[in-house]
Order: structure tokens, then C-alpha cells, then sequence
């Protein structure tokens, strides 16, 4: 019997060295590197996930990984921050058009506007 069969959840596969290149969500980032690359300080990354926006995953030693998509949030809250929005409202707009987006793709059609649609079938 498979696990399928069994109403057993399915475990992922494990992800290769080569794999995990083109995760966003893999934490592949020391608090170090992520300020660096987006040019702010380790203690503006900290306040993030204060603020509960990004949780990063803490490698075996306790220290802080980033991924790739936790950086485009935390570079998004940046330049909010740097226009003069306070940190608690950059972190709020950011996490209202996260919502906003998926909301939009739960709901996007799904043929495109103006084609007509495919004729029924069994009618």
C-alpha cells in the first residue's frame, strides 16, 4: 500500500544542492548577508521580526536564515521606511497588499476578457 492509500500525509522529498538555488522560500541568508544586501543594519532586520512580518528560521546554532522572499518583504517595508512611513505602518501596508494580491489571484478569471468561452460539453 502506498501512503496515499493509507491516508498517510505524504512526506516532501528532500531538496538537492542544485534544488534549492531556485527555492525563494529556502533560508539561505546570514542576518549579516541579508543587511548587507539590502544595505540596512542586522538591528532593522530584528525589529521585523518583532513585528512579526518575517519569522526567519533559525539555524542549528540559533542564528537567524533569510530567504529570498522574506528579503523582498523586508526591502519593501525599506522603502517604505525611507520615505517616512514608521516602521509598524510599512509592516501593515506590506502585509495589506500581500493580501490584497492573493486576493486578486484567488479570484482572477480564468479565461482571458473578450474570448469567448469554450462551448459546453454534454449538452
Amino acid at each position: 500500500m502506498t501512503p496515499e492509500e493509507n491516508n498517510e500525509p505524504r512526506v516532501p522529498e528532500a531538496q538537492t544542492s542544485a534544488e534549492r538555488f531556485d527555492d525563494d522560500d529556502y533560508p539561505a541568508y546570514t542576518m549579516g548577508r541579508a543587511a548587507e544586501m539590502l544595505g540596512t543594519t542586522a538591528g532593522f532586520l530584528r525589529s521585523l521580526d518583532e513585528a512579526n512580518l518575517i519569522e526567519p528560521q533559525r539555524s542549528a546554532g540559533g542564528h537567524r536564515r533569510y530567504s529570498r522572499n522574506q528579503l523582498r518583504l523586508a526591502a519593501r517595508v525599506r522603502e517604505l521606511v525611507d520615505q517616512g512611513t514608521g516602521l509598524d505602518a510599512a509592516c501593515r501596508i506590506v502585509t495589506l497588499e500581500d493580501q490584497l494580491q492573493e486576493a486578486r489571484d484567488t479570484h482572477r478569471p480564468q479565461h482571458p476578457p473578450g474570448e469567448p468561452y469554450p462551448p459546453l460539453r454534454g449538452v
